[in-house]
This record gives structure tokens, sequence and C-alpha cells, in this order.
């Protein structure tokens, strides 16, 4: 069984959500707004699967825009469960680092 990070672009809207705002406070607002993930579906499954609210994040459902490939393609497929885990983990620091907004469950 392989696993895949990824991550969806979010409506610069989730910024009205203080939750949001706390998590990210020193984003780059001309960058856009991001939830990143694990799965062990495709990223367009799980994607689906948020939209429609199953297992997902209100954030996506609400906020989704689309999957965002260039940011997660190079990390997958990912081996196991706990590797997936730590690299999505990793990813949300990267691009925290580099001023995107970012949710992570």
């Amino acid at each position: 069984m392989s696993y895949s990070v990824y991550a969806i672009e979010l409506d610069p809207a989730v910024r009205q959500h203080k939750r949001f705002m706390e998590k990210n406070p020193e984003q780059d607002t001309s960058k856009p707004c991001l939830y990143v993930g694990h799965t062990v579906l495709t990223p367009q499954q799980r994607l689906a699967n948020h939209r429609r609210g199953h297992k997902g994040s209100s954030y996506v459902k609400r906020y989704g825009r689309g999957l965002v490939p260039a940011l997660y393609i190079e990390f997958n497929p990912v081996a196991s469960r706990q590797v997936a885990e730590l690299t999505e983990a990793q990813l949300a620091v990267k691009l925290r680092i580099e001023g995107y907004a970012v949710w992570q469950a």
C-alpha cells in the first residue's frame, strides 16, 4: 500500500477565520492559502472526499479550489503511513517558511 501527500489551494476568504490566521501569522498575502494532508487514496479522490465532507476538512469543503501538484508531486508515492505523516508535516513547515498560509490537521 502506498500513500501520497497533497496540497489544496484554498480561497483567500479562509483568512477570515481566526484559527486559520493564528496558525499563519507570518504569511505572505501574495501567496495562496493551502491545506496540506496525506492519504492512501489518490490526491484527486481525497479532494473529492473533502468536498463531500467525508472525513474532510471544513476549510477544504468550503474554500477548496483544487490540487496544486507542483508543490507535492516530488514526494509521491510514499511507502508507509509513518513516512507520509512525517512528509506532510515537513511539507507544511517548508511552505510556511516560504510564506504560504497553511492549514494542516
